[in-house]
């Protein structure tokens, strides 16, 4: 069951979650915190005891991309700090609305690389499988924040059509669940997509990314863990994590219960000024995460969608940071430092200086 603390927002009626913590039994926990999430800036300010001095131009931005992110991430910010590397990922900012150069609400070029709706093939042997356009935290720098999702919607009937997409094409082994967030579907409606593609005989390797494990780690419950547990296919979890802040014993938990039944574990994070463009924090995150059972994967320069301009590091900065990491930490916990470069069909590696 969940157990929890609730408090009133000043001046609202909205009833919050202000400390949360899960006991096993309950698989419906995350549901719950879910549809608690935290939705307008005014709300999140207050949680943190923040002045809300921009806060009109907060609600524009937030009116092109809503704010939405889960109490327990909220819990791990730090109160009365403006500044706080978890909440500049998630607070709309006023120069989101200012248009820069080069950055473009397409920056992958993801649409023209559409096989059937649903369906993103650009690398050989690997397809990517558009499961929903939710997530459970809109992080300011997404790529996928002006995605055309409902062309992409996915009722029983989409899946049959991506589905049949793959099981014409042999070549495609890996099928890489992604959206928004494969893991904000229900388990019913996910362990119906895992059978389908069970029934694939050519498939061999699941791959699911997914933000989940580390803003709502409630999320790991026990019908999850028997979903993937069952699978014929080889399984990775691709987490994204970003800062060692991030990484409290709950979401400790929720990696160990995956590692716990067999699940390979690869974090992926982006390089975001203000947040983690240092090499002691991202140092400190490869060594929390390789201590929570997750080997560091990529390091991504940012994705230049439109609206994110302000997280940008520029590559010259980034590979310094990069050769600092080759000299702090040893070379399975340096992630590989990657740009997405839609003219290529593999990710760009950036080399040291």
């Amino acid at each position: 069951m969940l157990i929890a603390k609730t408090a009133m927002i000043p001046g609202s009626t909205d009833i919050v979650q202000t400390d949360c913590s899960i006991a096993p039994a309950d698989d419906d926990g995350w549901q719950q915190l879910l549809a608690r999430a935290v939705r307008s800036p005014r709300q999140l300010l207050q949680l943190l005891n923040l002045q809300p001095d921009q806060l009109p131009q907060l609600d524009g931005a937030a009116l092109d991309f809503p704010l939405r992110v889960p109490l327990p991430f909220v819990e791990r910010m730090t109160p009365g700090d403006p500044c706080d590397p978890l909440l500049l990922q998630v607070l709309p900012s006023v120069t989101e609305k200012l248009d820069q150069p080069g950055f473009t609400e397409d920056p992958l070029q993801e649409r023209e690389a559409d096989g059937v709706p649903g369906i993103i093939h650009k690398y050989h042997g690997r397809v990517l499988l558009v499961t929903t356009g939710a997530c459970a935290v809109h992080c300011r720098y997404c790529f996928r924040r002006h995605f055309p999702y409902t062309d992409h919607q996915q009722s029983t009937a989409r899946w049959d059509k991506s589905l049949d997409y793959i099981r014409r094409d042999s070549s495609i082994t890996e099928v890489i669940l992604s959206g928004g967030d494969p893991l904000i579907l229900g388990n019913d409606r996910l362990g119906t997509l895992l059978n389908m593609l069970d029934d694939i005989p050519h498939l061999r390797r699941l791959r699911i990314h997914s933000r989940l494990p580390i803003v709502l780690p409630q999320r790991i419950d026990s019908g999850l863990l028997q979903l993937l547990r069952k699978t014929r296919l080889r399984n990775t979890v691709v987490i994204h994590s970003n800062h060692p802040a991030e990484l409290d014993h709950l979401v400790q938990r929720s990696l160990g219960a995956l590692g716990g039944i067999g699940i390979v574990l690869l974090n992926q994070s982006v390089l975001l000024r203000g947040v983690n463009d240092d090499a002691k924090t991202l140092a400190e995150l490869s060594e929390r995460l390789f201590d929570m059972g997750v080997l560091p994967y990529y390091l991504h320069l940012l994705d230049p969608v439109a609206g994110s301009a302000h997280f940008d590091v520029n590559q010259f900065t980034a590979r310094k940071l990069y050769r600092e990491l080759l000299h702090t930490l040893p070379g399975y916990l340096v992630p590989k430092l990657v740009r997405e470069n839609p003219a290529f069909r593999y990710k760009t590696p950036i080399p040291p200086p």
